[in-house]
């Protein structure tokens, strides 16, 4: 990404914080996100510094460049990428942004259209509409995100070792995983939430342990090629241990592929929390969700038909732009492809 859109988008992000300072003492919640966006207000201005040291792009031209480079004549990619850095920002400064207390009750607002008060109107308990999605939106990014990050972990784990060992360890290690794998999800969902109970962390659990075996595959394949290279063979003839090997020589070359399988789950994992808060396996009320929203306003069409429109258009809207920015990553980081 080149210095200028980096240094503006560390600029808008300052002006940002700026915007939402005075709000920082309302509530614990508020000063949480606002700590959460100034971490990475200070992330995003040490990759800037770091790019601005960077050679310029008329002398070498590095691998990240390249990429980037690909990346950005993909608008399609790049359309997904902005909606999905928004409903970021979006996620993030929720308790800012949400006009109303999302978990405030009005009985006598029941399911109402749009108003001044309400602009997208109320729901089932009288509670703002639009509030709730936006709390919605951060919830389900976040769980989703946290889901992906355990899965890769595991996935990765697993991949490593039955790449780099082979043998028995590969056949254990990949059989084991095709017999978890064969498990229907929602049979597996029923019962490990039946077992476990409900709760975010427990959701997190579920969800991270339903696509292990893709992640595993991936990284496996990548292992299997790479293991046979000569810079390999160079660390086991000077001494270098197995699990130096595996961390320094072969993890950082499945980061790419790593990156792409990661952003296309994020949408797959915030599709299928959606699904299970629609059948009441998810999120659990009162806690806002897009899912059970979208459940409980097709109860309520000819009342405040926004009740069901609202959160389905941002799952869409939110899985889409995953899934482009997705594909694009992965075409950018195919180096038969990058020029």
């Amino acid at each position: 990404m080149s210095t200028r859109i980096l240094w503006t988008w560390t600029a808008l992000h300052i002006l940002l914080l700026l915007r939402f300072l005075p709000g920082i003492r309302e509530t614990t919640d508020h000063a949480i996100s606002y700590g959460a966006a100034a971490g990475m207000g200070l992330v995003l201005l040490l990759v800037t510094l770091r790019a601005s040291r960077q050679v310029d792009d008329a002398e070498i031209k590095s691998l990240g460049y390249l990429i980037w480079r690909k990346l950005r004549a993909n608008y399609v990619a790049i359309a997904g990428m902005v909606i999905v850095v928004g409903l970021l920002y979006v996620a993030l400064l929720s308790p800012f942004l949400a006009p109303e207390d999302p978990y405030a009750i009005n009985w006598g607002a029941v399911a109402l259209g749009p108003t001044e008060s309400n602009v997208l109107g109320t729901d089932d308990m009288g509670r703002d509409v639009l509030s709730r999605a936006i709390f919605g939106l951060r919830i389900i990014i976040g769980v989703s995100v946290l889901a992906v990050i355990v899965n890769m972990i595991l996935g990765t784990t697993f991949g490593l070792l039955a790449g780099y060992y082979g043998g028995w360890v590969d056949t254990v290690i990949m059989r084991v995983l095709e017999m978890w794998n064969s498990i229907p999800f929602i049979l597996l969902a029923i019962a490990l939430m039946a077992a476990l109970g409900t709760g975010l962390l427990n959701l997190v659990l579920v969800v991270s342990l339903s696509g292990i075996m893709q992640l595993a595959r991936l990284v496996r394949g990548q292992v299997l090629v790479i293991r046979r290279s000569q810079f390999v063979d160079a660390a086991r003839v000077m001494g270098v241990r197995s699990p130096a090997i595996l961390a320094r020589h072969i993890l950082p070359h499945t980061v790419g592929p790593l990156v792409v399988m990661s952003t296309l789950k994020v949408g797959e994992t915030i599709l299928t929390i959606s699904g299970l808060s629609f059948l009441g396996l998810g999120i659990q009320p009162p806690t806002p969700s897009l899912g059970s929203m979208l459940s409980t306003g097709q109860q309520f069409l000819y009342q405040n038909v926004l009740m069901a429109i609202v959160p389905g258009v941002i799952i869409l809207l939110t899985v889409l732009s995953f899934n482009l920015f997705g594909d694009g990553l992965r075409d950018a980081f195919d180096t038969k492809l990058t020029r």
